[in-house]
């Protein structure tokens, strides 16, 4: 399984918004924002963070993509 964060960087363009702007009303550290521009996992609590930032739901930034064979 493969996380992509596609989704939130569309919103953020949407906002006009900087990866710097994000961490500063989210209060996230710069580790997070580098692990979300490589599509690593983070925290739930980074993600409710960002989510409560941008006043939207989890699925609105983040996405599951499964390979074959995978559940």
């Amino acid at each position: 399984m493969k996380i992509n964060y596609n989704n939130l960087w569309k919103l953020m363009i949407d906002l006009n918004m900087n990866k710097s702007k994000l961490k500063e009303i989210s209060g996230i550290s710069t580790n997070a924002i580098a692990k979300l521009g490589k599509n690593e996992a983070v925290s739930m609590e980074t993600l409710a963070k960002i989510c409560k930032a941008l006043s939207c739901g989890i699925g609105d930034i983040v996405e599951f993509e499964y390979e074959e064979g995978e559940n």
